[in-house]
């Protein structure tokens, strides 16, 4: 087994998290060191930068201490629930990752599934709701015209644990 970074990219509502917690579930199994890395933690903060509304450089910036302490502790496979807009963006975040291979496995979901996801995690919030109901088909479709290379895996039929599988397919 070869170290590696694995970037689970796709828009909100997908099953990012769920699929990064699925996945280390399975390395844990297989007693393989890894770190999940929560890309949306690491660009939390208000407010972002004129230019930057999702702090992606904040983001980046964090990225390479974190990646680099959880590498030195014995992670041997780091896992990026995030997002990458931009196939331009995948060699920052392999610099971030101090040159690690990088796969960027695009996550999808029926977007009525995805939908159902998205009220369900945002009910009793209405703005909250409205946003990320509307960021979810914009976001997918930035996606779809990015065509990022990598393995693509609809989420929408399958348990978290069969995402996972799927996804660890292409590099263990």
């Amino acid at each position: 087994m070869r170290d590696h970074a694995l970037f689970l990219n796709g828009t909100v509502g997908v099953g990012k998290s769920t699929t990064a917690d699925a996945v280390s579930a399975l390395l844990i199994e297989r007693v393989i060191p890894h770190a999940i890395i929560d890309l949306d933690a690491l660009r939390a903060g208000w407010p972002a930068p004129d230019g930057d509304p999702f702090n992606s450089a904040l983001e980046l910036a964090n990225l390479r201490p974190v990646a680099a302490n959880h590498r030195a502790g014995g992670a041997r496979i780091l896992v990026l629930p995030g997002v990458i807009e931009d196939a331009a963006e995948v060699p920052r975040y392999r610099d971030a990752l101090g040159g690690l291979p990088l796969t960027v496995v695009r996550l999808t979901v029926d977007p009525a599934i995805g939908e159902a996801r998205l009220r369900a995690r945002h009910r009793g919030d209405e703005a909250a709701s409205a946003w990320h109901l509307h960021r979810f088909g914009e976001l997918d479709a930035v996606l779809d015209a990015a065509r990022i290379p990598g393995p693509v895996v609809d989420t929408s039929r399958l348990t978290p644990r069969e995402t996972a599988m799927r996804v660890l397919d292409g590099i263990l």
